[in-house]
């Protein structure tokens, strides 16, 4: 057996990364290599070791026994290893390397948009890598070091802290459309009226919630048109295609130029706040506090307290309130 050499390190620190992704492909993308790379690798390492380390199929990878018992010593000792690098990270001015966050569009519009410029002139050696995307994806296995979503929608196992306070939905229309179908009185009005139809991430189209508690009422409204992104439905029902039900808080300027007007006020829709989360088994990557913080005070919430590096760890908030996608 070899002996033990920084290339041992890593091969040990990728036999982990594989261990805790069930899966040689995730580790690939975690790692930034080639599945085959892992591959031989880690027959490289069995080799040197002498003792088999996985047992591998076409449908599944799982560790031995030998293997299992190593991983878990390793974790243990990759966990202490991290834990003091961030302790030097901690004694940094300014955090410098990459963040991956992935967000939905309306969140990137809300929450993002506001304060890209004052973050990345505040910390510069900052990278921000963001994907907008509607889709609720498995941020630990597709690689992001966190993910915006719902409060509602946020994963169990997961650390979540609120970006923003409870986001009112409402129902708009442009002014032509309102003098020509009539302004809504009841809800159950926008069933014989032109409605902009959305789809939310996972293709399904969603009822318009309109009140709350036991006033909720779901609506299955029809119209021409029928998008997943919210400004195209913005721009349709601007040009009077049809009532439009969006978060209150992207209509605000359009509203205030008086290019759309809400219809059905007494029926705002209360709905969970935007939260950011993150994986439980981490600190929090470099940067991700000060955005997390710098979002919070830009929605008029107050900072987070930092306890041993990390963001105080706020549970994904459970509500009431109905889901909005």
């Amino acid at each position: 057996m070899r002996g033990f050499d920084r290339s041992l390190l890593a091969d040990l620190t990728v036999f982990v990364t594989i261990v805790r992704r069930h899966s040689m492909r995730q580790a690939a993308i975690e790692l930034g290599v080639t599945t085959s790379a892992l591959s031989h690798r880690m027959r490289k390492l069995e080799a040197d070791l002498g003792v088999r380390l996985l047992n591998r199929t076409s449908r599944s990878l799982t560790p031995t026994e030998a293997g299992a018992a190593l991983a878990q010593r390793l974790e243990l000792g990759l966990q202490t290893i991290e834990d003091s690098l961030g302790m030097l990270a901690r004694h940094r001015n300014v955090p410098s390397g990459h963040l991956r966050i992935n967000a939905p569009k309306d969140a990137s519009r809300l929450l993002l948009g506001p304060i890209l410029p004052r973050y990345l002139a505040e910390f510069p050696e900052m990278h921000l890598d963001i994907t907008v995307d509607d889709h609720l994806v498995d941020v630990v296995a597709e690689g992001f070091d966190a993910g915006i979503r719902y409060g509602d929608r946020v994963p169990q196992d997961m650390i979540g802290v609120t970006l923003s306070k409870p986001l009112q939905w409402v129902v708009a229309g442009a002014p032509a459309l309102i003098a020509r179908v009539g302004v809504p009185m009841v809800p159950d009005d926008l069933l014989s009226r032109p409605c902009i139809e959305m789809r939310v991430g996972d293709n399904s189209r969603y009822p318009w919630e309109l009140g709350n508690g036991d006033a909720l009422r779901r609506l299955d409204v029809r119209g021409a048109l029928c998008t997943n992104e919210t400004q195209h439905a913005m721009d349709a029902a601007l040009g009077g295609v049809g009532f439009f039900y969006c978060l209150e808080e992207l209509l605000k300027p359009l509203i205030a130029e008086g290019r759309l007007q809400v219809v059905l006020p007494g029926w705002a829709s209360e709905g969970a706040p935007l939260t950011i989360y993150y994986p439980s088994r981490r600190q929090v990557p470099p940067g991700l506090h000060e955005l997390i913080a710098m979002i919070r005070v830009e929605q008029g919430l107050p900072r987070l307290a930092i306890g041993g590096g990390k963001a105080e760890e706020v549970p994904p908030e459970t509500t009431t309130a109905p889901s909005h996608g």
